[in-house]
């Protein structure tokens, strides 16, 4: 897939076009590059995004999400909840990994561009202007990495596997199905966390 195959694909997949993401994308294929690895198909690689939720770069998960084929449903993806414009990417079998942020110069300016400040002032990214979202997608895609992003060097970074769980019971109280790991014993009942909670 071309790199232009892959932005089409990735505005597809998040929704709307927007500088942010294709920050991601760019971030996670460099990212990639560095480790010599393809994108996840199952759990080869693990991403650990910094971002969080209510903040600018939101949709920077959406374009690390796409390039690495690392996804919440996968659970080879997970949000540390940082607030920060940064990740690790882990290749599982080989136990390297790198980290790589957007540069804070490239990022404080990114934050003043005429996008955020439509943003700032409430327009949905879906509305706003192609002659103000244009030029700040095709600005990051034709960046080279060095100037938007602080790579660190390849370091170890071992992740612990548990096996997957397959096997599912009804809740003794809601009768929806629950996988067995996390089934709560309550008053004698297998129940799940919600019902757990409610009992008295």
């Amino acid at each position: 897939m071309s790199l232009d195959e892959m932005l089409k694909g990735a505005i597809e997949f998040h929704g709307h076009k927007c500088p942010a993401m294709p920050m991601g994308l760019r971030a996670g294929l460099e990212a990639m590059r560095i480790l010599g690895v393809k994108r996840s198909k199952d759990k080869e690689l693990m991403l650990l995004v910094e971002t969080g939720v209510g903040h600018a770069t939101g949709c920077f998960l959406d374009g690390l999400m796409f390039a690495t084929g690392c996804t919440y449903g996968k659970g080879n993806a997970k949000k540390l909840y940082y607030h920060k414009p940064a990740f690790t990417l882990i290749d599982e079998e080989s136990g390297r990994a790198v980290r790589v942020a957007l540069k804070p110069d490239f990022f404080a300016k990114a934050l003043q561009s005429p996008f955020v400040q439509q943003r700032k002032a409430g327009v949905a990214p879906q509305d706003i202007a192609p002659a103000i979202v244009d030029p700040l997608v095709e600005r990051v895609m034709n960046l080279s990495p060095e100037e938007f992003l602080k790579v660190s060097e390849v370091f170890d970074y071992r992740v612990e596997k548990k096996p997957g769980v397959f096997d599912a019971k009804p809740c003794d109280s809601c009768g929806e199905m629950v996988f067995v790991d996390k089934l709560v014993e309550k008053d004698g009942k297998l129940v799940c966390i919600p019902c757990s909670q409610s009992m008295k």
